[in-house]
């Protein structure tokens, strides 16, 4: 299924719906742009998120969104829990991460 990845952070209460609203440019960029070749989800409880990224190839296109690159800038500031990213094995899905 390729390269999958789990980042998880925690922001500050009074940043989480300013990270959510910059999420959800990345989200708008990625529709528009269509890079193809990758899965990505953003889930969020309360002050946590979990972002789940699935690419098929060596190449991750979120980087060079622009999008991206605003949420990244001011990523330490809205965060009480710094982003953590994990290499995972995707074990199974139901309609979830598969085409």
């Amino acid at each position: 299924m390729g390269n999958a990845f789990i980042i998880r952070y925690r922001t500050r209460p009074d940043a989480a719906e300013e990270n959510q609203g910059l999420v959800g440019k990345v989200f708008a960029e990625l529709a528009a742009a269509d890079p193809g070749g990758m899965r990505y989800a953003t889930l969020r409880d309360g002050d946590s998120f979990v972002h789940i990224v699935v690419h098929e190839n060596d190449q991750n296109p979120l980087p060079r969104l622009a999008a991206f690159q605003e949420f990244q800038r001011g990523i330490a500031e809205r965060c009480v829990e710094a982003p953590e990213r994990s290499e995972v094995s995707v074990v199974g899905a139901y309609r979830m991460l598969t085409g």
